[in-house]
This record gives structure tokens, C-alpha cells and sequence, in this order.
């Protein structure tokens, strides 16, 4: 089995956008202290069980764009994107429910939109 990188454009932003949620996820799976400082929370106020819950998070920002990356099937990439289009819905909601409307809350916003924008772009056909 070897590795495969898409030939066409749309399906390069797809691969792409997963790519760079699967390192996100690494990221929170590996480095929770840290993901969690750059997400506004100050380290001394976490439990064990907030530690639990952003590695668990991270573990399925990794591991769904890894299905994705490995099987290159057009319903991988809607997975995908369907879920970051979700975890964008649950930010724009905590941007008027919870008063979050903030830089840093925005600027995750556009990048979960940005990153949900590829595979589902791809996936329906739009690109």
C-alpha cells in the first residue's frame, strides 16, 4: 500500500484541510496545557477531567481527517467536514449565547469555517 496525494486541485484543498485539522488534533491530544492556554483558559483552574476532555477531542480531531488521509473516499472528506462545520456552528453559538464575541473566539470561527469549507466543497461537488 503506499501513500496517496489527490492529482486535482479541489481534491488537494480537501486533503489539505485535513491534513492541517489532523495536526490540530495531535496537537490537543498531545500538548493539552498548552492548547487549552492558547484557548483562553489558565492552567491551575484545569482538572484532570478537562485534561481527559481536550485529549479526547483531540483524539477525534486526529483520528477522523486520518480516515480521510488514508482512504481518500469522497464520503471521508464529508465526514470531515461535516463535523467541523458543527464544531463552527457550536462557536457562532457561543458567540452569542455565552458573549463570546472576542478576537481569539473569531478568529476560530473563520478558521473551523475555513477548514469545514474544503472537504465539504469537494464532497458536494462544488469545487
Amino acid at each position: 500500500m503506499e501513500f496517496y496525494f489527490p492529482t486535482e486541485t479541489p481534491e488537494q484543498i480537501a486533503f489539505m484541510a485535513s491534513v492541517v485539522t489532523a495536526l490540530l488534533g495531535l496537537f490537543l491530544l498531545a500538548l493539552p496545557g498548552t492548547a487549552l492556554r492558547l484557548g483562553g483558559f489558565q492552567v491551575g483552574q484545569i482538572t484532570p477531567e478537562g485534561y481527559g476532555a481536550t485529549r479526547s477531542a483531540g483524539g477525534l480531531y486526529f483520528g477522523l481527517p486520518l480516515c480521510a488521509l488514508l482512504f481518500a473516499q469522497d464520503y471521508y472528506y464529508l465526514m470531515v467536514g461535516v463535523a467541523l462545520g458543527f464544531s463552527a456552528f457550536g462557536r457562532l453559538l457561543s458567540v452569542f449565547l455565552d458573549r463570546g464575541f472576542v478576537a481569539r473566539n473569531l478568529a476560530f470561527l473563520v478558521l473551523q469555517l475555513l477548514l469545514a469549507a474544503g472537504p465539504l466543497g469537494y464532497s458536494l461537488g462544488y469545487f
